[in-house]
């Protein structure tokens, strides 16, 4: 099996990841530099993080995970996690199976044809800085 990241497909990490960037410079153009509290941590946090494993861990078992579960699993495991250093690794967690997962929806029949050029806003969407 290769590990090249490419999930079977030659140069799909690279295409993913290009989208993943164009879309960020277009979140930059339209909000600019945003300076934001995290937002994460505390007990109520942890018990959904706890939940969405549970649940991942049952469909898995069941035969039924998806890849809502896993993302979900990742999403809540860094919402819970409130120190920075830890909170870093969940988000790139979070970010690697967002890309894995689309990477799965481009190997799919025609999902090339199907996967958008730019994820740029539309001038009618934008607003100004």
């Amino acid at each position: 099996m290769n590990h090249d990241g490419d999930a079977g497909v030659p140069g799909s990490l690279a295409r993913v990841l290009a989208d993943v960037a164009a879309e960020r410079v277009a979140q930059d153009v339209r909000f600019g530099m945003q300076r934001l509290p995290d937002g994460t941590g505390g007990e109520g946090a942890t018990k959904e993080s706890d939940e969405a494993r549970r649940k991942t861990d049952t469909a898995a078992r069941g035969g039924q995970l998806t890849w809502r579960h896993i993302l979900a699993e990742e999403v809540m495991e860094a919402f819970a996690e409130s120190d920075p250093e830890r909170l870093r690794a969940e988000l790139i967690q979070v970010a690697a199976v967002a890309v894995k997962w689309t990477q799965a929806l481009d190997r799919r029949p025609q999902a090339l044809d199907r996967r958008p050029q730019a994820l740029a806003p539309s001038p009618e969407s934008s607003t100004e800085p």
